[in-house]
């Protein structure tokens, strides 16, 4: 809590866009509710087929003005967008539907950005030991690791809606992209250790190797977008940190995932412009119905 007398604390907005977190998404909403205000939580659920916009409705009604529940489709790019777009505060604090944040997140994050438009908080990887061992594959612009997830970020408002929000033709790596404009339009985002947020990884192998063969295709996307990007990864220290069996499967996966792209995008690269924000009609968002 900001101490008497100190700066008002900005207003924040956290931003979640969920499918199917049915089992996840109670644990998240009450990491959050507790979190230093002023805040509000704005979930865009995307059109779930289990309980989870059901959940997110109790929560909305018991808190009320705290929580907003819409649905919107699309994909998460679309889902940030939209949420973003309904947010009343002066940041948009993005996190995911498989996520638990630390009591002190959200305050580490308003701290960060009194002096900077953007800031990464660090994310703890929940799950298998094995695959939370696995670093990410980083990259560089500016002399910033612009890799850092949108399960962990805060944007000024006003900064996200100039960049133009997440780039919705993104499969993955949407949060790379976001990254790597900020940067080049001269923001700089600082990394808050004290902001965690814990993250659940894949829980079978399959389900870890698909995801990273989807983050493969991502990178590709963002090569397609912003140009060469291989002289931004640390190539040495990426080769070193394969020093498993699983690291190196996963490599494969992504590596994999990346050539998919490149067979499949040939003839329908994504250009350098990114589209205006996407799903911003209110008449296609559902909002959840007031509460009795």
């Amino acid at each position: 809590m900001a101490s008497s007398g100190g700066p008002t604390p900005s207003f924040v907005s956290i931003v979640i866009t969920v499918r199917n977190e049915a089992p996840y998404l109670a644990d998240l909403l009450d990491s959050l509710v507790p979190q230093e205000p002023p805040a509000e939580i704005v979930l865009v659920d995307a059109l779930s087929r289990d309980p989870t916009f059901a959940i997110a409705q109790r929560y909305a009604a018991k808190f009320p003005d705290r929580i907003r529940a819409v649905q919107h489709s699309g994909s998460r790019g679309i889902g940030r967008n939209v949420g973003a777009a309904l947010a009343r505060g002066e940041f948009v604090a993005f996190i995911d539907g498989d996520c638990v944040a630390d009591s002190r997140w959200l305050s580490r994050l308003r701290e960060a950005v009194r002096s900077s438009d953007v800031a990464a908080g660090r994310t703890v990887a929940l799950g298998r030991p094995a695959f939370a061992r696995l670093e990410r594959v980083e990259l560089y612009e500016g002399g910033s690791d612009v890799t850092h997830p949108s399960c962990n970020l805060i944007y000024r408002r006003s900064l996200f809606l100039k960049l133009g929000g997440f780039d919705p033709r993104f499969i993955t790596a949407e949060d790379i992209d976001l990254n790597l404009r900020a940067v080049s339009s001269g923001a700089r985002i600082p990394r808050v250790p004290e902001a965690i947020v814990y993250h659940r990884m894949r829980p079978t192998l399959v389900r870890f190797l698909y995801q990273a063969f989807w983050n493969g295709y991502g990178r590709k996307q963002l090569t397609e977008k912003h140009g060469s990007l291989w002289g931004n990864y640390r190539i040495r220290r990426l080769l070193e940190g394969q020093r498993t069996v699983l690291a190196w499967a996963r490599l494969v996966a992504a590596l994999a995932g990346y050539c998919s792209r490149v067979v499949s995008g040939a003839g329908h690269r994504l250009t350098a412009a990114t589209p205006p924000m996407a799903g911003l009609d209110p008449a296609e968002t559902a909002a959840a119905p007031d509460a009795g």
